[in-house]
């Protein structure tokens, strides 16, 4: 029988707000928003969300419940959630559970009953920052001091493949390795329906190991952090450069902009939702994407990267992709396989086959 108990958000300059403790279990993190209005179980098994307290500002979550094949990954790697409200009673064709069993079985700190709308705005106002959900009765002061001396983790090595391993495909299909840094089961699926034979390895490979393997192309995966903590794939994905075909997305778009001699730096709320608009400068048009990051690519360094800016987020301007002039690289901020159009970005995948089919 689910419990709930008076608790409240603290974040790190004292600012509370009060809502209910499912089961009483505390969590601690940086503390973003994400307006999707579905997607709640993709957004909780999404590594890229580790280390992170994600308020939906969307006011009802749980009224579709959930289901195994929508997780993203074997685990939650969010350190806290937190709700307007949550469903008790879903109702859906597909749904195995509700979303409190759901947070319960995966051990989520969860605080509901909190006014989002108002954690949002304070988000926007003063930028993302760490916080903690804990019980109402623990004080203020002592919580702040405790948000102050948490030490940061290298997210990226939590959330990576502790070992290789491979997603074969039938017949003459390029073969992919995949650079795990936090990647989605369906992106995974994606690239496997465009055809591709895959080898996933940990986000710690070197170039040595990868070129061993004998790929066709290197994919770059999302993940979480800030890119400039994974000095170890920095390097590894600029000794790849001119040897092999790459396409980065989310995270590795980011790093893959730092191996080119680029910088990025970090958005004051991020993007973080379903319905992000992207304009595709090649095509002239409007893409809706599914987006999750907190850092983007400096437009200073785009000379230094002796790049062309491919895509740009409509509502801030910022680099949503990029195309090498002359090495066969290319790489988007957001999730193409999410397909929130539903099959806008799909095109995306083409483009990597037939840049590996220029290599063959």
């Amino acid at each position: 029988m689910s419990d709930f108990v008076a608790g409240k958000l603290v974040l790190a300059d004292g600012t509370t707000f009060d809502g209910l403790l499912l089961n009483g279990v505390e969590g601690y993190g940086e503390v973003v928003f994400n307006t999707g209005m579905t997607g709640y179980q993709e957004v909780l098994t999404d590594p890229s969300y580790a280390g992170q307290i994600v308020t939906m500002t969307y006011p009802l979550i749980g009224n579709y419940g959930v289901n195994p094949k929508f997780d993203q990954a074997g685990k939650s790697f969010v350190r806290g959630f937190i709700t307007s409200e949550l469903c008790e009673s879903p109702s859906n064709c597909c749904e195995e559970g509700t979303i409190i069993c759901y947070l319960e079985q995966l051990m989520i700190p969860c605080l509901t009953d909190v006014d989002t709308r108002a954690v949002t705005r304070k988000i926007r106002s003063h930028g993302a920052m760490e916080g903690r959900i804990v019980r109402a009765e623990r004080n203020v002061a002592q919580v702040v001091a405790e948000i102050a001396n948490q030490k940061g983790t290298d997210v990226v090595a939590e959330v990576t493949t502790p070992g290789i391993y491979r997603i074969p495909h039938d017949g003459d299909a390029p073969h992919v390795v995949v650079m795990d840094f936090g990647i989605k089961r369906n992106i995974l699926r994606s690239l496997s329906l465009y055809g591709c034979d895959l080898t996933v390895v940990p986000a710690s490979t070197d170039a040595r190991a990868i070129l061993a393997l004998k790929p066709d192309g290197v994919f770059l995966s999302n993940g979480p952090g800030d890119p400039k903590a994974v000095t170890y794939a920095i390097d590894t994905i600029r000794q790849l450069l001119g040897r092999v075909p790459m396409f980065g997305i989310c995270l590795g778009h980011q790093l893959l902009a730092i191996a080119l001699g680029g910088n990025t730096y970090k958005l004051k709320f991020g993007h973080r939702g379903v319905n992000h608009p992207v304009k595709n400068l090649s095509h002239d048009r409007v893409y809706i994407t599914s987006q999750n990051h907190g850092y983007v690519v400096d437009e200073k360094t785009v000379q230094t990267m002796d790049v062309t800016v491919t895509h740009r987020a409509v509502n801030d301007g910022t680099i949503e992709g990029m195309r090498h002039n002359r090495l066969p690289v290319f790489s988007v901020q957001f999730h193409p396989e999410a397909a929130p159009g539903p099959d806008d970005n799909v095109y995306l995948f083409d483009q990597f086959i037939e840049l590996m089919k220029g290599g063959r």
